[in-house]
């Protein structure tokens, strides 16, 4: 797969590509504004990329890069399945989040829930709940639990990767975070009780021999906090099963 590094995080820089080498680096000039002002032209940069066939496989510093990967997939002509391997949900909206954090948003922008400026700025048609598998979350939010609940989503546990059924073509996206802090240091927001860093590795390996995986995408670790480079080896790794 070819790697375009998305050295960016909330719509600001966040420079990491020195510990993941890459083809390319997205940095387009970003209008000033607010953060989804800029997030919708910066993800528009990324879909134009995965439409064009120059990005399969992406490492980004946050998860809403992911609406850009798919706005990218269907303008090829993909309507794929997303696994979306994360510790947290993802899943508030306005009337649910306490924070305000649009890092806790992109699985719901992207079913069509919530503020869909991202969303529209990179063409995106919101996916269909029942193509969405939510992978090793287990720290969701008041609010956020009840809506997942609610939705159409499918929720299983890593190992439960092996289990399911999955036709047609696959688009993985990894927080790095789905890993227990133990075997993935660098992390904003750990969450223990995790699946160590091989039962994870296991689960990706499952999906590319088994599934027709397009396009694998990575929230990375934060370049910033202790033992970064050792974040960045386990990233390589999980990777690492896709050619990525």
């Amino acid at each position: 797969m070819r790697r375009i590094a998305v050295p960016w995080f909330m719509g600001e820089p966040m420079p990491f590509l020195g510990q993941v080498p890459a083809a390319a680096e997205l940095v387009p000039d970003l209008p000033d504004g607010a953060p989804q002002e800029r997030m919708a032209v910066l993800y528009r940069h990324l879909a134009d990329a995965v439409a064009a066939g120059d990005a399969d496989s992406v490492f980004a510093g946050d998860c809403v890069a992911a609406i850009g990967v798919l706005a990218g997939l269907q303008r090829r002509g993909v309507e794929p399945t997303l696994l979306w391997f994360d510790a947290h949900g993802d899943f508030h909206t306005w009337d649910t989040t306490s924070s305000g954090f649009l890092g806790g948003m992109p699985l719901a922008m992207l079913t069509g829930r919530g503020e869909q400026t991202i969303v529209d700025g990179a063409g995106l048609r919101p996916l269909p709940d029942e193509r969405v598998v939510l992978v090793g979350a287990r720290d969701l939010d008041p609010g956020e639990d009840e809506a997942v609940a609610a939705s159409g989503v499918t929720v299983v546990d890593v190992p439960g990767v092996t289990g399911l059924r999955l036709d047609g073509p696959v688009y993985v996206h990894v927080d790095v975070d789905v890993v227990d802090p133990a075997c993935m240091p660098a992390v904003n927001y750990p969450a223990p009780d995790g699946p160590m860093l091989w039962d994870t590795r296991d689960a990706l390996q499952h999906l590319a021999d088994t599934a027709e995986v397009v396009a694998f995408s990575v929230s990375s670790w934060n370049p910033a906090l202790p033992d970064a480079l050792r974040a960045a080896a386990a990233t390589l790794s999980l990777a690492e099963p896709f050619g990525a």
